[in-house]
């Protein structure tokens, strides 16, 4: 029974001599050290919060946050919307009736991306959106603390173009398809 006691007071004087050490030690402001640096693990000492936005823990390179969308490297093929688990992006194509463009990477431009939105508020950041994307234009970047007033600033938009530009498309393609079914239709009447 004494032999528990003890062990009891000991262990109990251990706790206060490392809460001691721990108060301290917070006495001086914590050091914001690399995580690739070797000894970033065992280099825990001083105050335990870091002072946000005056000092910043850096960030992994592999690090999965805030979306961004290059809208010219787009070739609006829908891959990123039909992968991602949540529905968090819409995207609207209108077909072009010519090639209207190419990408950083040299792929052909097809199609207009009218409507390109992503709600941040709904992301889960896996990842998934970027990593089956030709033409590598939507990426994650090292923004973690985007805060907003309102829910609705978290849907982000990317397409640059205007509705009644839209509209324009629209028509053009369809003036197109209509131009191209009457000369297959002259075609069937000149082969009858």
């Amino acid at each position: 029974m004494i032999n528990t006691a003890l062990n009891g007071f000991l262990t109990a004087c251990k706790g206060l001599a490392l809460t001691i050490s721990h108060l301290f030690a917070a006495s001086e402001s914590k050091k914001v050290k690399g995580i690739k640096e070797s000894d970033y693990f065992e280099q825990q000492n001083g105050i335990a919060t870091v002072q946000y936005p005056h000092q910043k823990l850096p960030v992994p390179e592999v690090g999965r946050y805030q979306l961004e969308v290059v809208i010219d490297d787009c070739i609006v093929c829908d891959l990123c919307a039909k992968i991602c688990p949540v529905d968090c992006i819409e995207i609207e194509s209108i077909k072009a009736t010519e090639a209207i463009g190419k990408t950083s990477d040299g792929s052909v431009k097809r199609l207009y991306a009218p409507k390109f939105d992503i709600d941040m508020a709904k992301c889960m950041y896996c990842g998934l959106c970027t990593t089956v994307c030709p033409t590598e234009c939507i990426t994650m970047t090292n923004q973690y603390d985007k805060s907003v007033t309102h829910i609705s600033d978290l849907n982000y938009k990317f397409a640059t173009m205007t509705d009644t530009e839209a509209e324009q498309k629209r028509k053009e393609l369809e003036a197109q398809l209509a131009e191209r079914q009457a000369a297959k239709l002259a075609a069937m009447k000149k082969m009858e």
